[in-house]
């Protein structure tokens, strides 16, 4: 059987040649502004049965590079990568086998599991922007969010299992929706400060179901505060 660092390559791999093809489609005609970002970040789980609850954020963090390739004075298409780590909190009322990577352990009903997951993830979007007023443009970004699941490790305080390796619980793939809105103030020529926030809605069921374990979707939801620089 394949280990988690050789699954994990793949991944990779495979979601940096997917976004290759946009990028270098952007990269055509020059015309780009690239940008550098550190974004902490409150995440969450939401889920759609009442048997399993969410029971609380957990801070994180998103680190990446932006690229915008733009089209008119104020449009741009947007792109970047980006490495988020984040998590949120569960419990279920059903008794639940938790699968990690070297063991499977027996959750009890009512006791919290703490994701801590990281992404790798190429975000697609526009981008609009008003004209420069003083030395401020406002601007925003909605679009979409493919990423696959890179790390991913639980703590259960009611076992003593802390950063235990659950890649085993985590489905690789996830795909979301995101919209960012702030300004850039400018520090002359095409260099920026960006201040903004960001909120990310991931939709695709984040965790698996193994055994009998009961059908839910737990969607993974991150609000953020964009701290960047724009070049």
């Amino acid at each position: 059987m394949e280990n988690s660092s050789g699954i994990i390559k793949k991944r990779v791999k495979l979601l940096i040649i997917a976004a290759l093809i946009p990028l270098y489609s952007m990269g055509q005609n020059g015309d780009i502004r690239l940008g550098l970002h550190f974004d902490p970040v409150i995440s969450w789980f939401g889920t759609d049965i009442r048997q399993t609850d969410s029971d609380g954020a957990r801070p994180g963090y998103n680190l990446g590079l932006t690229f915008n390739k733009y089209f008119s004075e104020n449009y741009a298409f947007s792109s970047g990568i980006n490495i988020i780590s984040a998590g949120g909190r569960i419990s279920s009322s059903d008794t639940t086998i938790m699968d990690f990577t070297n063991f499977n352990s027996t959750v009890l009903p009512g006791n919290t599991v703490v994701y801590k997951v990281q992404y790798l993830s190429i975000p697609l979007g526009l981008k609009l922007q008003t004209n420069q007023i003083g030395y401020i443009t406002y601007f925003t970004d909605i679009g979409i969010d493919p990423k696959i699941v890179i790390g991913g490790k639980a703590d259960i305080s009611s076992l003593n299992i802390k950063g235990e390796k659950a890649l085993p619980e985590l489905k690789a793939i996830n795909l979301g929706w995101h919209i960012t809105a702030g300004i850039e103030y400018s520090l002359g020529g095409q260099t920026a400060v960006v201040l903004g926030m960001n909120f990310e809605n991931n939709f695709m069921d984040i965790t698996k179901e193994t055994g009998d374990q009961r059908k839910d979707r737990i969607s993974h939801k991150l609000l953020g505060f964009r701290l960047g620089i724009n070049f």
